[in-house]
């Protein structure tokens, strides 16, 4: 493959938010695993798992549950004065935080936790960070998973929308729905389908404001 057939993948992904109703086959989510997992990590810890939904009613119930304690996070508002906030939290956020609703498959990232050779011999003997830096390791490592999957899907005629709206407002009733060890951080979600729609590309902010170069 050449860099400009590379970049134009990279340039023609898009968030979908809205699927056909065609399935996507178990060959397919392998094929995007696969890509998924050669994706770099901390001394190749490989901080990822992925359970993938592909049962549209159990997709639903999902969705059910996010807008259930979405609605409990408004009700709560409104009890505060927050009256406008908790509008905005229902008529905004809640079908933008559920649009994988209508998705064939729901893929679940997770994040493991981040153990290796150098940990154990050598930054928990000396207790080179605090606990909770590790957990983040994982975290940042399951998001590069998350890019070559994206990426990987795209180029082969899928759809995908990461999204976090679940995990913030459902996360332990999406743990216990799905059976995920407490031991698994839920990082994301990402509806994959078919698509049914072709958004054009978002601006960018310019390189020249995004880039320091240190010489």
């Amino acid at each position: 493959m050449t860099y400009e057939s590379f970049k134009q993948i990279v340039l023609d992904r898009r968030s979908i938010r809205k699927f056909t109703e065609q399935d996507v086959s178990v060959d397919d989510v392998k094929e995007l695993i696969d890509c998924a997992r050669y994706a770099p990590s901390d001394t190749n810890s490989q901080t990822w798992e992925f359970v993938a939904v592909m049962n549209r009613d159990k997709i639903k119930e999902i969705e059910r549950m996010t807008w259930e304690e979405l609605h409990k996070r408004a009700s709560d508002a409104e009890e505060r004065g927050l009256a406008r906030e908790a509008k905005l939290l229902t008529k905004s956020f809640g079908p933008y935080a559920t649009a994988f609703s209508d998705a064939p498959v729901l893929i679940v990232l997770l994040a493991t936790p981040y153990n290796s050779k150098f940990r154990e011999r050598i930054f928990d003997p000396i207790a080179l960070v605090e606990d909770a830096v590790w957990a983040e390791e994982g975290i940042k490592s399951s998001c590069l998973a998350a890019q070559n999957l994206m990426l990987a899907a795209h180029a082969r005629g899928l759809a995908t929308c990461p999204m976090t709206g679940p995990v913030l407002l459902a996360q332990h009733r999406l743990r216990d729905y799905l059976g995920i060890d407490e031991s698994r951080q839920i990082n994301m979600v990402i509806a994959l389908g078919h698509p049914a729609e072709q958004p054009g590309r978002l601006a960018r902010k310019p390189v020249e404001e995004i880039l320091t170069i240190v010489d």
